[in-house]
């Protein structure tokens, strides 16, 4: 149960970075959560079966058992490692009950993306749970080197697709209230352009003659929506389909979600974009390119 709720950490901690580095990943994304939620039953059902074979039996409650059995913090060989695997089922709890969208509305996206970076803090938990528990009476270096390799695969990918966000976010060239992103012609048809515009992402549409530009970041999960394209007339998020008009950042109803918009327009081929956004879910005039 541990071993494969940990392998199943592993999967879910590199499929960002993949899709971030090749967009044939992005179906993963689809079932992230449903693997999060099963890891996380994986994981509770290893703790249970823990507590019960090791703690259900003392004098203590089992939970204050696991706490104050072994305080041997200074010694490496001998270091408490079942709270550290304690504390790490806690945040997984928290992230597995507020997985479902009701909590995502009503937490607000940012807010519930900043909980679900705990995922990172429960890892490196997770990673020493193992190291000083079983890793310390394994002989054989196949599973330390296995435990390694995993996390070098995670931290690794990460650091590439940092540097690749990192070099798209360069600083662009200004006249006071409206920033050059590109030419027309460097944006594909029913595509985006991102342009990073004082720490923020914008995504800089064409379609239909026209060029519209929205907030990058989609109200569902932040999904990057420049990377998605317009369908049936919105702007499709890649990751779960979330939809949005690109004249005023509206999704289609019922639906209720907005996103702020930016003022466009043309210049001799040249797309300029506002520095600041308008109010989410503003209607902006999309700039007409001319034949």
């Amino acid at each position: 149960l541990a071993t494969a709720a940990f392998l199943l950490l592993h999967i879910i901690l590199v499929i960002g970075p993949l899709c971030r580095l090749n967009p044939k990943f992005l179906p993963l994304l689809y079932n992230r959560r449903h693997m999060g939620v099963s890891m996380f039953i994986l994981a509770l059902a290893h703790g249970i079966f823990s507590i019960i074979q090791f703690h259900v039996l003392a004098d203590l409650n089992p939970l204050i058992s696991i706490l104050v059995s072994n305080g041997q913090y200074s010694s490496l060989a001998n270091f408490p490692f079942q709270p550290l695997g304690l504390l790490a089922l806690a945040i997984l709890l928290l992230m597995a009950v507020t997985s479902h969208d009701y909590w995502l509305s009503n937490l607000s996206a940012p807010t519930w993306k900043a909980l679900h970076m705990l995922v990172y803090v429960a890892y490196g938990l997770i990673v020493l749970h193992v190291a000083f528990g079983i890793l310390q009476a394994e002989t054989s270096p196949i599973l330390t080197g296995l435990m390694i390799a995993g996390f070098v695969l995670v931290l690794g990918l990460h650091l590439v697709a940092a540097f690749k966000e990192t070099a798209a976010d360069q600083p662009l060239q200004t006249s006071e209230e409206f920033v050059a992103v590109c030419r027309v012609d460097e944006i594909p048809e029913k595509r985006a352009k991102i342009a990073t515009l004082a720490g923020d992402r914008v995504a800089i549409f064409r379609y239909d003659g026209k060029i519209s530009a929205v907030a990058n970041a989609c109200q569902h999960q932040n999904g990057p929506l420049g990377e998605g394209r317009i369908i049936d007339g919105f702007i499709t998020c890649p990751w779960h389909g979330f939809q949005y008009c690109p004249h005023n950042g509206q999704s289609p109803a019922p639906f209720t979600e907005k996103i702020p918009t930016f003022n466009v327009k043309i210049e001799n081929g040249q797309v300029w974009v506002a520095t600041r956004p308008n109010k989410a879910g503003t209607e902006v005039q999309p700039a007409i390119i001319q034949a």
